[in-house]
């Protein structure tokens, strides 16, 4: 079966996350994203995709910092709330009926609920206009990571997926389809990639 280009969205399952930023007038704001990625294991940074005309990208400019909000499936009935078109001047905390959960190293609240959180740092962005849509590449710099105690085995660096039910979702021609991930039991080490069994990057992780 053969699919138009532009519904790769249809096939790839995306992370649902909450970004929290605040105005420079102190506004809150929290939109969900999933067009998200790690850049490179080495690196602290995060890339975010996002359309021009965003409260988010506004507020991530001015204040040069943001929160991923990362929530599982207990939290798919505040999507919805969180995306609607609403006045720059809306706190959407309080739209969506959520608490703050302070951040360590940022301004812009965390939200309370999710299973883990990103504090950023804005890096850098790229902006571009592609078949004449305008759209920004986010880069943030986490400079604080926390996780939940009860998902997270800090001794193996493993998290209970089973537990967490991170949110995801997958598009169709009507709209999305929310979902969650399911652990198979399979383990490979990095390692098991090279010829030599060695993972280059176990000092940052063995230490």
């Amino acid at each position: 079966m053969i699919l138009e280009n532009f519904k790769r969205e249809s096939l790839i399952p995306l992370p649902v996350v909450f970004i929290s930023t605040i105005s420079g007038d102190g506004v809150r704001n929290i939109a969900p994203y999933s067009c998200l990625m790690p850049v490179l294991r080495s690196l602290d940074l995060v890339c975010v995709a996002s359309a021009k005309r965003r409260d988010t990208l506004v507020n991530i400019k001015s204040t040069k910092e943001f929160v991923l909000n990362l929530p599982g499936t207990d939290m798919l009935d505040k999507v919805i709330p969180t995306a609607l078109h609403v006045p720059s001047n809306v706190d959407e905390f309080e739209l969506a009926d959520l608490k703050e959960k302070p951040s360590k190293k940022v301004k812009a609240p965390g939200i309370q609920g999710c299973y883990a959180w990103m504090e950023c740092e804005l890096h850098d962005t790229y902006e571009e206009v592609y078949g004449g849509f305008p759209y920004v590449l986010i880069f943030g710099k986490v400079v604080h990571l926390e996780v939940k105690d009860d998902i997270y085995d800090k001794e193996s660096g493993s998290w209970d997926i089973e537990k967490a039910k991170p949110l995801m979702m997958t598009g169709s021609d009507d709209g999305m389809h929310f979902c969650t991930v399911n652990d198979t039991g399979k383990f490979e080490p990095y390692g098991a990639m090279f010829k030599n069994g060695k993972d280059p990057l176990e000092r940052m992780y063995k230490k």
